[in-house]
């Protein structure tokens, strides 16, 4: 049997490992076929020699010469630039792309890997958030199937197989709450980048353990999962769950239940993504009930995690404000994590940015990556009259 070819776009991420470790357990189903980074440079080349793909991508064209170097000795063409990652996706030798990269940079890989009728392994919620609408019109003209790998999409994709046209009553987005779940706002204002980092369940890249701590995070996956399932935007509740053992949740029109339950193992939704509709055998760690102890579910506050409100207020509107949201987030999460700004005050320059950046109401592609640019500024602006 041929194997799948696998293009991880961001393999050298927290999803990107993974996925490479669920490659390296599977290696009479899974070849690694493209692999791409945007600066650590070391840890592609490593990944090349070990992996052998037929290609590899630095997204920071100054590191060209060094990976060029570095993989002089092996058969890997080297290839550098956000153009050339866009080409790449496009390259009819993949069965499957996982977008593993994060933030604004997943949209356009994914868009030309959709256009060439790949399936998509979607680990990149941005993109979904960013521009869902014109990511499903690309799905179904090109009949490019989309399998989530966030755990809580996963779930959800889990619990609708096999149910046809039964109808949906209410999809639950289950979430952990982050490490700071039961702080008073007075104590979030004086919480550090370095509690932010130190998620009780998740071992996650930077960016997305403090979009987890602000509940972000599950604002976007509210966004996805409505482009996702076709859900309207009141038929999404967000659950928090602070243990994450069920991992979301769906509610059918006869009030019946399902859930998806799991120890928190990313590789568990990864493979199942790349194997979708099998399940393939492994060796991840299974869920002991008697250990688990007491699952306990409680709402989450908006009042202090103002982020996930914004996200179904951006989600409402529509147009490009989710785009205006993402990109905000992404400058005001940097600052943060260079302390250029505090906790709370992420959330003070999103609404802001929300308020005052140029609405559209039916963007064009060109329109978002305009949105975002315009957007990326304004925020850096907010930020810099807060020091």
């Amino acid at each position: 049997m041929k194997k799948k070819q696998i293009a991880v776009f961001g393999s050298t991420g927290s999803i990107g490992k993974q996925t490479l470790q669920v490659i390296e357990a599977n290696k009479d189903i899974y070849e690694a076929y493209t692999l791409t980074a945007n600066k650590n440079w070391e840890l592609l080349v490593e990944q090349a020699r070990k992996f052998n793909p037929d290609n590899v991508v630095i997204a920071d064209k100054a590191l060209y010469g060094k990976v060029k170097e570095a993989l002089a000795d092996k058969p890997v063409k080297v290839y550098a630039g956000e153009d050339a990652i866009a080409q790449i996706a496009e390259s009819t030798e993949t069965d499957i792309a996982v977008i593993a990269l994060v933030g604004f940079a997943g949209l356009r890989p994914t868009i030309h890997a959709l256009q060439s009728g790949k399936t998509i392994a979607l680990a990149n919620k941005e993109t979904l958030v960013v521009a869902g609408e014109l990511v499903n019109r690309l799905v179904e003209k090109h009949k490019s199937p989309i399998l989530p790998v966030d755990s809580e999409h996963s779930a959800i994709f889990q619990c609708i197989a096999g149910e046809g046209n039964n109808r949906i009553e209410k999809i639950l987005l289950t979430a952990s709450g982050g490490p700071f779940l039961h702080k008073s706002y007075e104590q979030l204002a004086k919480v550090t980048k370095d509690e932010a980092l130190r998620h009780p369940n998740w071992k996650m890249g930077a960016k997305i353990t403090i979009d987890s701590a602000s509940m972000m995070n599950k604002g976007f996956e509210v966004i996805e999962a409505k482009w996702l399932f076709g859900v309207d935007l009141d038929k999404i509740e967000v659950v928090v769950h602070p243990q994450s053992i069920i991992h979301s949740m769906v509610q059918f029109a006869d009030g019946a239940v399902k859930a998806q339950l799991g120890v928190p193992d990313m590789r568990i939704p990864i493979q199942y993504a790349l194997s979708y509709p099998h399940r393939l055998q492994s060796d991840f760690e299974r869920l002991d009930f008697f250990k688990c102890g007491s699952l306990t579910f409680e709402q989450p506050d908006m009042r202090r995690f103002r982020n996930l409100s914004f996200a179904f207020e951006a989600s409402r509107k529509g147009g490009n404000m989710p785009c205006i949201l993402n990109a905000a987030n992404e400058v005001a999460v940097n600052a943060f994590l260079h302390d250029e700004i505090g906790f709370l005050q992420m959330s003070e320059v999103i609404e802001t940015a929300m308020q005052t950046s140029p609405f559209i109401a039916a963007p064009t592609l060109e329109d978002f990556f305009d949105t975002d640019k315009e957007t990326r500024l304004l925020t850096k602006e907010l930020i810099n009259k807060k020091n």
